[in-house]
């Protein structure tokens, strides 16, 4: 153990502190010598860390984002194999013609086919550059996987018709039929 300075002695002399007193500050002394005692984290620590802090928090959102696009894809995914596997063959002598994107389209139907479209019992969806025909309930889940699909749903349109509050004027026009199947 170190040798107390005179100071340290004079201290104990006079009874004023007791010698386990003396050799707990000498050992401080020493640590703070050597550099061994706690130190506080520096400007350039706290930099790092908040760097990277920062780090993990953009790695976190960039692993989101790709996890929601992933999602997404599978989703699109799903969607494509359904309206694939439940899609109607189209045949028949007439047309139906709709709009999408301000052009007008048509698909071949049949007689059966124009009236389920008008009905509602009947979906177009949209495939890349090609239009199919889809029963109701896989377009129900065509459009739970992605809405962007669906092209033209009669029946939809009822169900919103309903939500929406009546007015005046719905009731005026009610009184004017519009036949269901015309062709334009």
């Amino acid at each position: 153990m170190a040798k107390p300075n005179p100071l340290q002695e004079q201290l104990l002399k006079a009874g004023l502190v007791k010698k386990s007193k003396v050799a707990e500050v000498a050992r401080e002394q020493v640590r703070a010598r050597h550099g061994k005692g706690p130190v506080e984290p520096g400007e350039i620590q706290r930099e790092a860390e908040r760097a990277r802090a920062e780090k993990a928090e953009r790695d976190r959102a960039l692993a989101a984002a790709r996890k929601a696009q992933a999602r997404a894809a599978e989703l699109r995914a799903q969607a494509r194999q359904i309206v694939e596997d439940r899609k109607l063959p189209r045949s028949g002598d007439g047309e139906y013609r709709f709009t999408v994107d301000g052009a007008i389209r048509s698909v071949r139907v049949d007689d059966d086919q124009r009236r389920k479209l008008s009905a509602g019992a009947l979906v177009i969806m949209r495939i890349d550059d090609r239009f199919e025909l889809l029963p109701r309930v896989a377009a129900d889940k065509v459009r739970e996987r992605d809405p962007d699909m669906v092209v033209l749903d009669h029946g939809q349109g009822a169900e919103a018709e309903a939500a929406a509050p009546d007015s005046a004027d719905d009731a005026y026009y009610a009184q004017f039929k519009v036949p269901d199947d015309l062709v334009w």
